[in-house]
């Protein structure tokens, strides 16, 4: 088996599989592969760059390969590598379109895809990607968004500030029921006029204020009785949702943000419920990450939130 370009890292007992790691596991995705995880980059930060923001993101998908390589195998997921799209020539509409064709086949095809980031002009690709794949059916859908900011702009041209207003008004007029679910907001980070649009779509926001140990079974109750009532669930993680301290590498890094603590039961919960489609992971750049430690947790969360999804699904 030859290793996708872009993995590579330490090797323990090579002849002994309980001593594995994702570099050993990864294969490049062929037709008719058996389901399984795949990772989808996106290396894309021409949305951050229309929205006025740092740009470095094109370069996450590649970070977040070399640090997913050392972590240890701990499920039955055969693992893939479906590539990377990237926005040529500032091209994010036609970048978008080619991630949705293909994150629409992985989904066609049973696996469980995993988008790396770029900017958060990710989650409008994932949702048409879904959405193509959804073809004719018409299930409840919610987006669940780890974020700092709502990402509801009305703007005359689609950047990451855009993605979910995109996605709102996209099922609006195409018949499908559509939740977005927001936890992580920050009140010094939206402006009212963003709060307001929020309340006038019927979005299901939590501060990042509100987010802590002490209400934590509170908010996992009220987080299990809406997912409850849907049945495709997305799950898209901005990295800048976690404190500075954690993830210095993004766009525009947090004054607080929500602690792993916290955050972490949250994500156990979306993926227990065994109705977890696709996740991406958004916002990791770089060029502005210190020791590698936005890359580290954006890895963690991904490889823990794969491994819990996988066995809700059987695997």
């Amino acid at each position: 088996m030859s290793t996708p370009d872009g993995w590579s890292g330490r090797i323990d007992l090579p002849d002994v599989p309980a001593t594995r790691r994702w570099h050993q596991c990864v294969q490049a995705l062929q037709p008719g592969s058996p389901p399984g995880v795949a990772v989808l980059g996106f290396a894309c930060d021409e949305g951050v760059r229309r929205n006025h923001g740092r740009v470095g993101a094109a370069e996450g998908p590649l970070a977040l390969r070399r640090m997913l390589s050392n972590l240890p195998k701990l499920d039955e997921a055969l693992l893939y590598d479906a590539g990377t799209i990237a926005c040529v020539d500032g091209d994010l509409e036609g970048a978008q379109a080619r991630y949705a064709e293909v994150m629409a086949g992985l989904l066609d095809a049973g696996h469980l895809p995993v988008g790396l980031g770029g900017g958060h002009e990710i989650a409008y690709a994932s949702y048409l990607g879904l959405v193509k794949h959804l073809g004719t059916r018409r299930p409840r859908v919610a987006i669940v968004n780890i974020d700092a900011h709502f990402d509801l702009r009305q703007q005359d041209r689609a950047s990451s500030g855009t993605p979910f207003l995109q996605a709102i008004e996209h099922a609006r007029s195409h018949g499908l029921t559509l939740d977005y679910l927001v936890w992580g907001i920050s009140a010094s980070a939206n402006t009212r006029m963003l709060f307001d649009t929020a309340d006038a779509l019927g979005v299901h926001y939590v501060r990042d204020d509100r987010l802590n140990l002490l209400n934590l079974a509170r908010h996992i109750v009220d987080l299990r009785m809406r997912l409850a009532d849907v049945d495709v669930v997305y799950l898209t993680i901005d990295l800048d949702a976690l404190p500075h301290a954690m993830a210095p590498g993004v766009s525009a890094p947090a004054a607080r943000g929500v602690p792993l603590e916290v955050l972490e039961p949250l994500l156990d919960e979306i993926a227990a419920t065994g109705k977890l489609k696709l996740l991406d992971v958004a916002e990791l750049a770089p060029p502005l990450d210190r020791d590698q430690a936005t890359a580290r947790v954006a890895a963690r969360l991904i490889h823990r939130v794969t491994a819990a999804a996988w066995q809700a699904r059987g695997g």
